[in-house]
């Protein structure tokens, strides 16, 4: 398949890579982007977006990539003292502090500590279009877990909880602030909230081929119909089956929707790998790279790492089947994977960014061999070697 864009001499492994993932991996269509030090060294896209090619302007669905913009939004505010990373939640949404609910911080949002990464409360269809309805249905949700006891993946809650505390500190919705507070100073094409007139440009999503390999997070979800996992896949009012609407681009979720390209997604933690900018401070950012909850997952039952609000690098290369997807970065790094392998992070000691989108979706839910082959071709390029859990420098 074609390849187009532009990369540096230095950086040719991560070119072959990325040819290697359409040509040998099963990619459909992708893009990749490095920046390094302010310079984009690697802009490169290729394949199909369906009936058309995957050209320069192509974007498409990042799922999970959504929550570190969403996360970096509440750390905007708290490096402007406007939100307590450790205060209760109820200081700003009183409503919340309801059935076990009251002790909860909001770093227990972030981190994937909350206890409501699933809903017990049937949801109508259509239910997450509606905002108030959906934060008035977490705010009277007994969690499943005493908060901040343990963690597990908030995979579709999490915009929502840590939406609703930047709404009401901000006085704006999570997308307008996001807008105006990051894409349009830093220039992206970057949109919780998609406007219509670029639907065209989507690359529709294309499901993982499951088959037999399933990971442990699936089969507990068809082995225990009311276990957490087969409420966050039964239970979103239809969200799952149709994330590829206009009603889906349009809407402000905050755990996932965002739509975006491997460009858009370096270009948002370009400010955090250069020394936060003027989104937040130095203090801040290290704050965000700090790791805030680890050990097994209660969603995932796999282990994860989390600092507030991205992941941190984990390595589950050592487990079965698709369980064994984790995100092996450096320990400095943070950032977050979308389901299915779109990847976005930043290594402020390289002071390093990168992106990686595609359209046809891998069967784990963390970084899939077809991204981290990239993301070890860049470490490998900038004198890292790889041990356990992550890459370090010698």
């Amino acid at each position: 398949m074609t390849v187009q864009g532009t990369c540096d001499p230095r950086f040719a492994q991560v070119a072959e890579e990325f040819e290697r993932n359409l040509a040998e991996r099963g990619e459909v269509g992708a893009s990749v982007c490095v920046i390094v030090d302010g310079q984009t060294v690697v802009d490169l896209w290729g394949g199909s977006a369906g009936e058309r090619a995957w050209d320069r302007d192509t974007v498409g669905h990042v799922w999970s990539c959504t929550k570190g913009a969403t996360a970096l939004c509440a750390h905007i505010l708290a490096s402007r003292g406007e939100l307590d990373l450790n205060a209760p939640v109820t200081r700003y949404w009183p409503e919340y502090g309801t059935r076990g609910k009251e002790g909860t911080r909001v770093r227990h949002l972030l981190s994937h500590q909350a206890g409501l990464p699933a809903l017990r409360t049937p949801l109508a269809q259509g239910s997450f279009y509606d905002w108030k309805l959906m934060v008035d249905t977490l705010a009277e949700e007994e969690p499943f877990w005493v908060p901040g006891t343990r963690h597990g993946y908030h995979a579709l809650t999490f915009g929502f909880l840590v939406g609703e505390v930047v709404r009401r500190i901000s006085g704006r919705s999570l997308g307008t602030f996001f807008r105006e507070e990051v894409a349009e100073p830093l220039g992206l094409e970057f949109w919780l909230g998609l406007p219509e007139e670029h639907d065209h440009r989507v690359a529709v999503t294309i499901p993982a081929d499951i088959g037999a390999e399933l990971s442990s997070f699936y089969t507990a979800a068809m082995s225990d119909p009311a276990s957490m996992q087969a409420l966050l896949l039964g239970n979103n009012a239809g969200y799952l089956a149709e994330s590829d609407s206009r009603a889906a681009y349009a809407a402000e979720f905050g755990a996932v929707g965002a739509i975006t390209n491997a460009r858009g997604l370096a270009g948002l933690y370009q400010p955090l790998a250069q020394g936060g900018g003027d989104l937040v401070t130095p203090a801040q950012l290290a704050l965000m790279g700090q790791t805030a909850s680890a050990g097994g997952d209660a969603m995932l039952m796999v282990p994860t790492r989390w600092s507030l609000g991205y992941m941190k690098s984990m390595d589950n290369t050592y487990l079965p089947g698709a369980d064994s997807d984790g995100a092996l970065m450096s320990e400095t790094a943070f950032g977050h994977a979308g389901m299915g392998g779109s990847v976005g992070f930043c290594d402020p000691a390289e002071r390093l960014s990168f992106g990686y989108t595609m359209n046809k979706q891998g069967i784990g839910l963390g970084i899939n061999p077809r991204g981290q082959a990239m993301v070890d071709a860049v470490y490998g390029i900038l004198g890292y070697r790889q041990t356990g859990a992550h890459w370090y420098k010698p």
